[in-house]
């Protein structure tokens, strides 16, 4: 089997599930869904590039004192475990 003959059973293929979709109405629910959500992403205020920078820092050390916090806490259970067996 050549390569066009490939391209073209894909192509047949696409095209039947892109009719049976059609005829069972399910793009255009896919596009209602579309211009819905397009529509409230627009009352969505969203941050400033100074919020952002904010929230980037204040994600970075709580990320920082989590993996300090869990070291900590990891080294506490393994020195009461070396010193259980």
């Amino acid at each position: 089997m050549n390569d066009l003959t490939k391209i073209l059973i894909w192509v047949v293929v696409v095209g039947a599930v892109f009719a049976f979709l059609w005829w069972r109405g399910h793009l255009k629910r896919l596009a209602t869904y579309v211009a819905q959500t397009r529509e409230e992403l627009k009352k969505c205020t969203w941050p400033t590039w100074d919020e952002l920078k904010g929230s980037t820092v204040i994600v970075m050390i709580s990320i920082v004192i989590l993996g300090i916090f869990t070291v900590i806490v990891d080294q506490i259970f393994f020195q009461i475990f070396f010193k259980i067996l």
